[in-house]
């Protein structure tokens, strides 16, 4: 006969399942949450697939910034069709596929720490510091399988000037 099964090591295992970690500090529920989504009340729910590119971009980009920096704030991760276009994103935004996450960075001196690191220790896409105001309010970071990461980089001068 054979022992038992391990429930406190088996349970919750699914690192992309509908509750659970996309990564070791990044969840689902962080990954798809959108107050615009909850204020319209929208639908925000990925498929398996946006899962699968979150996970991807938890791992290969989110993880190790986290590791160097601590906890960061994420204020925008998957967006359904409905909740990109009703906070203003691009047509063909990554975030409607699990690809892109926006982070939240205090000012200049936090947005090029996160940037630099980025770009000298990840393999993104894209990095685009958007500013408010002049000043740098988030960073929106990318990763994707489908080709080649472009590297590409967007108001990163202008903003820390």
């Amino acid at each position: 006969m054979s022992a038992p099964a391990n429930t406190e090591n088996t349970r919750n295992t699914d690192k992309g399942n509908a509750t659970g970690q996309l990564s070791e500090h990044f969840s689902l529920e962080e990954m798809t949450r959108s107050g615009m989504a909850i204020r319209l009340r929208l639908e925000n729910k990925p498929t398996a697939s946006d899962i699968a590119r979150m996970r991807e971009l938890c791992e290969q980009v989110l993880e190790p910034l986290r590791r160097r920096y601590g906890r960061i704030c994420v204020t925008s991760g998957y967006r359904s069709v409905a909740v990109n276009k009703a906070v203003g994103g691009a047509a063909r935004s990554q975030h409607l596929t699990g690809e892109a996450a926006d982070i939240y960075v205090s000012g200049r001196v936090m947005a090029q720490k996160y940037s630099d690191f980025l770009m000298a220790h990840t393999d993104f896409d894209q990095l685009i510091v958007e500013p408010r105001h002049g000043r740098p309010r988030w960073l929106h970071i990318s990763f994707t399988r489908r080709r080649k990461n472009r590297h590409e980089v967007i108001n990163y001068r202008a903003c820390m000037q």
